[in-house]
């Protein structure tokens, strides 16, 4: 080879040396992640269900709490027939077995019972008859209550998933402010948390968040928070640990030689290094939160009706699966359930593995 050569083959190789010095820790750990099908799988489910969330007026084929009492229970895929009759606060569905005959002002019709009757045209929604005579399809049956099954699964995502971040989000705060002050400060500080620690660890989680909805009472934000004020003991272990590992490293020494207070030490140079193992903790809280929504909701304890929420779905419904009928209407919002539950954890084992640096491949 020419020396030339070489030389331009070196700088090429000194440049690229470069550019991949240039880049974050977090460009790495994404690379990771991105190679781990079954984290992007739980990934892609999450945000699915995000949108679900956030788009559910649009998605949604019916309001979650209309109720059409005459087509209670009905089997998944149930088409009804119905007359679209005004109302002061919308529209009311009429349920029917068929259109006898049509007049300039009235609809003659059988009603469910199969008797006959009639209905000024004044009463219905303007328009014409594919106006006012729906066939709506019910994709995954209705409940006890004629609600459609599938408006309230997607609906009761909004509470499953908001519940679950908040909470989440309550818990890092009180649990990373805690573990790092017992992990900075030691000493009393840290015998005082710890116990602090200790008593909440000795109660059972579900336990103590059912205490705490008794206490603060019923409700979507009573939820969120009687979840959140149980679930930072783990973050707060986690926390501290990193912090007593962190302190004794040659630059936190530094800054200390620099005369920077502890705040800055704290917040702006050693909570940024346990970021990592935080993010994966947090995630896995994420899952056990959403779980403990469901878990108060069945016992009558969370959100309550008649807004749509997976745990008091799953109540209404366990009673038909004992009476050998119906079965959706418990199984669907548990499979709900269960896939988001899965879908979080497989990104809780996609970040371990990202962000862990001897997990490189």
């Amino acid at each position: 080879m020419h020396e030339n050569e070489f030389f331009v083959d070196k700088d090429k190789f000194s440049e690229a040396e470069k550019r991949r010095a240039s880049h974050s820790l977090w460009y790495y750990s994404w690379i990771r992640f991105k190679r781990n099908k079954l984290a992007m799988a739980g990934l892609v489910i999450l945000v699915l269900l995000i949108l679900m969330a956030v788009f559910a007026g649009i998605l949604a084929p019916f309001d979650p709490i209309d109720q059409t009492l005459e087509y209670a229970t009905k089997p998944s895929g149930f088409r009804g027939n119905v007359l679209v009759k005004t109302a002061s606060d919308g529209t009311d569905l009429v349920p029917i077995l068929k259109i006898e005959r049509v007049t300039a002002d009235s609809v003659f019709y059988t009603d469910i019972n199969g008797t006959p009757a009639t209905i000024s045209k004044n009463e219905l929604v303007n328009g014409d008859e594919s106006d006012w005579h729906k066939e709506p399809k019910y994709v995954l049956g209705t409940d006890r209550f004629g609600r459609d099954i599938l408006s309230r699964l997607i609906y009761g995502s909004r509470i499953s998933l908001s519940v679950g971040v908040i909470s989440e989000s309550i818990a890092i705060f009180i649990g990373v402010m805690l573990g790092a002050f017992a992990g900075f400060f030691r000493g009393k500080v840290d015998a005082v948390i710890m116990w602090l620690i200790n008593v909440i660890w000795a109660f059972p989680s579900i336990l103590f968040i059912i205490a705490l909805s008794v206490v603060l009472g019923k409700g979507y934000w009573q939820s969120f928070v009687a979840i959140g004020l149980t679930g930072w003991v783990e973050i707060a272990r986690i926390v501290r640990g990193q912090f007593f590992s962190l302190r004794e490293t040659e630059y936190v020494e530094a800054t200390r030689a620099l005369g920077y207070k502890s705040p800055r030490i704290i917040f702006k140079h050693m909570l940024p290094n346990s970021i990592g193992p935080i993010i994966v903790t947090g995630t896995a809280g994420l899952a056990t939160a959403i779980i403990f929504e469901a878990s108060l909701s069945f016992l009558g304890l969370g959100v309550q009706p008649p807004t749509a929420s997976w745990g008091q779905m799953v109540f209404d419904g366990y009673k038909y699966i004992v009476a050998g009928t119906n079965y959706g209407l418990a199984l669907y919002p548990s499979l709900a359930i269960m896939l988001t539950v899965f879908a979080v954890n497989l990104i809780g084992d996609g970040l371990r593995d990202a962000l862990d640096p001897k997990m490189r491949r």
